[in-house]
Formats: C-alpha cells, sequence, structure tokens
C-alpha cells in the first residue's frame, strides 16, 4: 500500500479523529463529483485511516442500537 500523505500511524489521536472526520465530511462530493481517480485516492486513503483506528482501537465502543439486535428492536 502506497501512502499518499502523512502516514495514519504517525498521526496523533487528535489528528486521526480529525482527518477521519474530514474524509467522511467529503465523501458523498467526491463520490458524486469527483474523478475516478479522485474517488480512487479518497477511498483508499479512507482505507487506510480507518485501518489505523482500528487497530489502535480494537475494543472501540460498540453501540447497541447499531447492531442488528438493537436495529429489531426500534
Amino acid at each position: 500500500m502506497t501512502t499518499m500523505g502523512i502516514d495514519p500511524a504517525q498521526l496523533s489521536d487528535e489528528d486521526l479523529l480529525r482527518e477521519l472526520r474530514q474524509l467522511h465530511t467529503t465523501r458523498t462530493d467526491t463520490f458524486l463529483h469527483g474523478s475516478d481517480d479522485a474517488l480512487a485516492r479518497h477511498t483508499s486513503r479512507t482505507n487506510e485511516m480507518e485501518s489505523e483506528y482500528l487497530r489502535r482501537y480494537p475494543e472501540r465502543e460498540i453501540d447497541p442500537n447499531r447492531l442488528r439486535e438493537g436495529a429489531r428492536a426500534r
């Protein structure tokens, strides 16, 4: 995997979260209006950042309402 920009492993927790929020904010616009290359890069960068987050927080809090059982209860 080739990283463009700062390697996510080098980011502080705060910077990693900020980058993830920014990527998620710009996703729809990139999907709807970006070139194929821009969309591919956005996808790969998002995957890099999300993988790093999951590596750091394997036991992250899971909202029970986001599980199948919780959705059925609603």
